[in-house]
């Protein structure tokens, strides 16, 4: 379902030089398979959730989503194969304040060309609890709330591939369970393969697959092996 191969992320430094953030030889999810994603901050997590998305451009590799190479694509063309098959939990939620829940949801499905497929749009809603808060702003709901229209929303396009980048940070203990509980079992039931991004170890415990990044992105490997030497030196 998502390949990655000799995948690497760079930046242009002020003096002209590469700054290395990927450096991936190969990685691969399966279709509908679930798979955790943790590592230490600055070891590209987010960044490489960005590439899958198209959001961002690698430097070079390739990125093969459902037999397509998303990363020669020009950016209008990502844009429109992410509306179509990948569906996004942002950190932040990204919800349109002016907006209830329930156009949340069907704005989401416009975007994928799907038009507003109202029905589907309540009964995600009402899957994730939210039934009674169709036509309330985010401004009107919880934060927990907030987050399960976004998880909502992500669903919206029936995408191949969800990608959750720390879904349960901004949310109260209390909701945090109900928020993976809920992207978990809708991945599931409509067998969509799950990315989810993580620093906590309790929400990883709950995944069968869990990948270190440092394992998988060889400029993190490094770093990390860098900086146990420092420790062993000092």
């Amino acid at each position: 379902m998502l390949e990655l191969r000799n995948l690497k992320k760079s930046y242009k430094e002020p003096d002209g030089g590469e700054l290395p953030i990927l450096d991936v030889p190969r990685w691969s999810v399966d279709a509908g398979e679930q798979v955790v994603v943790v590592g230490p901050s600055g070891c590209g997590k987010t960044t490489l959730l960005h590439i899958i998305a198209g959001i961002l451009r690698p430097t070079s590799g390739q990125v093969l989503i459902d037999g397509w190479n998303t990363a020669i694509l020009n950016e209008s063309e990502r844009d429109q194969f992410r509306a179509r098959r990948i569906g996004y939990v942002f950190q932040t939620f990204n919800l349109l304040p002016g907006f209830t829940a329930l156009e949340n949801v069907q704005l989401g499905m416009a975007f994928a060309g799907r038009g507003h497929d109202r029905k589907r749009a309540i009964s995600l809603l009402e899957r994730v609890g939210l039934g009674h808060r169709l036509h309330h702003k985010p401004g009107q709901m919880s934060v927990g709330e907030q987050q399960r229209v976004s998880v909502a929303r992500a669903l919206a396009n029936k995408p191949k591939l969800v990608l959750a980048d720390e879904p349960t940070a901004n949310v109260d203990v209390g909701n945090q369970q109900l928020v993976v509980d809920m992207l978990r079992n809708t991945c599931r039931d409509e067998n969509v393969a799950l990315i989810l991004v993580t620093h906590s170890p309790a929400v990883a415990d709950q995944f069968e697959r869990v990948d270190l990044l440092t394992d998988v992105n060889l400029v993190a490997k490094q770093k990390l092996e860098e900086q146990d030497r420092d420790v062993l030196q000092g």
